[in-house]
This record gives C-alpha cells, sequence and structure tokens, in this order.
C-alpha cells in the first residue's frame, strides 16, 4: 500500500466545509474521496491537515491517502486535476513514506483573513473578502495583536463547547498589512487590510473571533489591552464577533 501526499488549493464558497457530511455529498473530502475511489477502484479515504468551515477558502491545504495502485505520481495528478470541479484544484501529488500523516505530522499553519473598506460593493472580492465601512485604527490592532502572540489559553477565542481538549496554542507572528484590493488595483487605494496569523495550531473558529476582536479595537470599540482581560476570562463572549467565513484563506502548512 503506498502513501501519497497532495498540496491542494479550494475556493471554499459552495461547498459544506472539508469534513464529509453523512447529509451532503458537497465537501471537500468527500468530493476527493469519491474520486479516488473511482479512480482506484477501492474505498479510499483521504486525511486533511484539518477541517476547514464552510465557505473558507484554502491556497496549501494538504492531505494523504494510502492506495495500492500502479499509477504514478503525475499520473495520479493529471486524473485528479481533469475530473475535479473547476474550484479545487491539486498543485502537487508526491508518493511520502508509511508513516506521513498529514494532521498528526503538522507543525505549523499560516492563515491571511482579508477585509475590504468600502462604501461600496466589490464586484470582484465580494467571495473573498469581509466588507466594512468603518475606519480602522491599524497602530491600535497591532498592538493588541502583539498580546495574542505567544502561547496562550486560547479557550475565549473558540466556539468549540468541548472541554476535554487542551485549548492552549502558540502564535508566533500576527502580521496586519494594508494593500489594494482587486477591485481598486486600477486605482492603487490601499483599501485592503490583511491579517495574516502563523502558529502551531488554531481551534475552532479561532482565527476569525480573533479577527472579530482584533476589528473592534480597530473600530474602539475595545481597548488593546482588553485582549490581555479576554485571554485571561477564558469567556467566549468576552470576545469579539465571529467574523464570515469567506475572508478566510489556509495560505500554508508546515511539516518538519
Amino acid at each position: 500500500m503506498r502513501n501519497f501526499k497532495i498540496v491542494l488549493q479550494y475556493e471554499g464558497t459552495r461547498y459544506r466545509g472539508w469534513q464529509r457530511q453523512v447529509s451532503t455529498e458537497n465537501t471537500i473530502q468527500g468530493k476527493l474521496e469519491a474520486l479516488l475511489t473511482k479512480m482506484t477502484g477501492e474505498k479510499i479515504e483521504i486525511i486533511g491537515s484539518g477541517r476547514t468551515d464552510a465557505g473558507v477558502h484554502a491556497l496549501g491545504q494538504v492531505a494523504n491517502f494510502h492506495a495500492d495502485t500502479q499509477m504514478s505520481p503525475e499520473e495520479i495528478l493529471n486524473y485528479m486535476n481533469f475530473y475535479l470541479p473547476e474550484d479545487i484544484a491539486v498543485i502537487s501529488v508526491k508518493e511520502v513514506s508509511e508513516r506521513f500523516h498529514s494532521r498528526l505530522n503538522v507543525k505549523g499553519k499560516s492563515y491571511c483573513y482579508r477585509v475590504v473598506q468600502t462604501e461600496v460593493p466589490h464586484i470582484f472580492d465580494r467571495k473573498y473578502a469581509h466588507f466594512m465601512k468603518e475606519d480602522l485604527d491599524v497602530a491600535a490592532m497591532e498592538k493588541a495583536a502583539e498580546i495574542l502572540v505567544g502561547t496562550h489559553d486560547f479557550k475565549a477565542f473558540t466556539s468549540s463547547k468541548k472541554g476535554k481538549k487542551s485549548t492552549v496554542r502558540t502564535i508566533e507572528k500576527i502580521e496586519i498589512k494594508k494593500t489594494v484590493s482587486a477591485s481598486m488595483r486600477m486605482q492603487n487605494v490601499q483599501d485592503e487590510i490583511r491579517f495574516i496569523y502563523s502558529g502551531n495550531g488554531f481551534l475552532y473558529h479561532m482565527v476569525r473571533i480573533m479577527t472579530g476582536t482584533l476589528l473592534e479595537v480597530g473600530t474602539h470599540k475595545k481597548r488593546p489591552e482588553e485582549v490581555a482581560e479576554i485571554l485571561d476570562s477564558g469567556l467566549r463572549e468576552k470576545a469579539g464577533e465571529l467574523v464570515p467565513a469567506k475572508g478566510l484563506i489556509l495560505m500554508e502548512v508546515r511539516y518538519s
């Protein structure tokens, strides 16, 4: 039995997230497993580096699957991209050791959340960014983000109700960058803010809640110093809102 590692991209707009579901076939994992099962003639289970929610996108999701096939990695790549829908693409296929596990071997991940400040809709950003009309205080958000960096208990920054698993995570870096959105490229107006998070792992909804909290700091609904109080409280209701899924992109999954 051979073990294959794949790197893929997908636009999550029309999918119910990564994880297969009994109630629908419209998930990324479900689409991949159905295709690989057809390709190999055997039941295939694909393991993702982690679950992305409904509407979340990926530029560098990683997964692996085991198959008893004589096809080369290049043949698998070509087959998958020929039959996959246009909003899912496999970037690479590589045969790896039997021990490689795309979820258990993860050392770190990076996510990007996109916010566009605009009074009017942006047609070419509508599926990939959260729109806001309010001005944002970037300096205040950067000050608040510094508090989130490091190893903390992020219980206040997750929607998960399960109490058994550890909510301690390490955030290595948070970058807040002003840039030009796709819709304003001709005018060269810096109307977009990107929040880039790198860490050893992220809880359910963690990036979206951290972003919602930083945005409340940026609109002066919260003070930067309150972020430390939120961390210490462990209470979800003290943190910011859960921002929409469409602005979130899984950028990279890192391994040793």
